[in-house]
């Protein structure tokens, strides 16, 4: 399992489909700041909460030349029917094979109720307009978290 990148990497490339099946590539965004932010599944509590709280804010990242992509191992139809039962805004890729999730160390081992199993461990990365991961937030609390990040795009753009 490859480790987690970290501030001063260069943000592993990637192409994945978006909610209406066509390719996304971070290498799209070049010359802009990208928040990338992984979460475990659409519909789920903590993940319609990130979701709806970075659609939010949309508005105020693209003033500050950023863009916001949420992976999660979902299908593109699962996205598609999240993104419409609640209103969102940002663009949600599809990582059903969980290269991108792995690429960004993020597929890991987790507990809960006393059994393990693999999942996405949600984390967000900031990168910066050359590419360069400019800041990383691991195993993310979702109360609060995209201010934070805008806080952070702010304080680094």
């Amino acid at each position: 399992m490859p480790a987690m990148p970290e501030s001063g990497d260069t943000a592993p490339a990637f192409t994945l489909n978006n909610a209406e099946s066509r390719p996304v590539s971070l290498s799209d965004f070049f010359g802009r700041w990208v928040v990338l932010y992984f979460y475990p599944k659409d519909n789920t509590s903590g993940c319609t909460q990130e979701a709806v709280a970075f659609s939010a804010l949309l508005e105020k990242f693209k003033k500050r030349n950023a863009v916001i992509l949420g992976i999660s191992p979902d299908s593109e139809a699962s996205h598609s029917k999240f993104m419409a039962k609640h209103n969102l805004t940002v663009e949600l890729l599809s990582d059903p094979d969980k290269e991108v999730c792995n690429l960004y160390g993020v597929w890991q081992k987790k507990k809960m109720a006393g059994r393990e199993y693999m999942g996405v461990v949600r984390t967000t990365f900031l990168i910066d307009p050359n590419g360069k991961i400019a800041h990383v937030w691991e195993k993310v609390r979702v109360k609060g978290h995209a201010e934070s990040v805008f806080q952070a795009c702010c304080d680094l753009s």
